[in-house]
């Protein structure tokens, strides 16, 4: 059975779709992977998504989305990305929190905070990625 894993920030436009696009990229099809939000945004964050394609991962087709109920029921785990995305997950359904790197508290904007954002990010995405495989078999 193929693992399956939901990324929740506030906004879905930022650190949840830049786990789930990293997930994508480190899983393949291995994992099943979703993203959303628990107050989404309108759209993607524009350097969020270009300090992706800088890594080789395209989100900017990408559209923030709520979390619904029965996408809960389908996911095996729920990764919430800092502490503002509260989650209540179903009985069976793991919950784990991800501490992200919030460059910007050191004084650190813009494109280098994002490249750090998404660095932060896929150390956390890698070391699932190859939880997650290890699991399977």
């Amino acid at each position: 059975m193929t693992p399956s894993v939901l990324f929740v920030c506030v906004r879905n436009g930022g650190k949840s779709q830049m786990a789930a696009g990293l997930m994508r990229e480190a899983a393949g099809d291995r994992v099943e992977v979703q993203s959303a939000g628990t107050n989404p945004g309108e759209k993607i964050n524009a350097l969020s998504a270009q300090v992706l394609a800088e890594v080789g991962v395209d989100i900017s087709g990408a559209t923030p989305r709520p979390i619904d109920p029965d996408l809960l029921r389908t996911v095996d785990l729920v990764v919430t990305l800092g502490h503002d995305a509260t989650v209540e997950v179903l009985d069976g359904v793991e919950l784990e929190n991800w501490d992200t790197d919030e460059p910007f508290e050191r004084g650190i904007d813009g494109i280098e905070r994002m490249r750090l954002v998404r660095d932060d990010i896929n150390t956390h995405v890698e070391a699932l990625a190859s939880q997650l495989s290890a699991s399977r078999t």
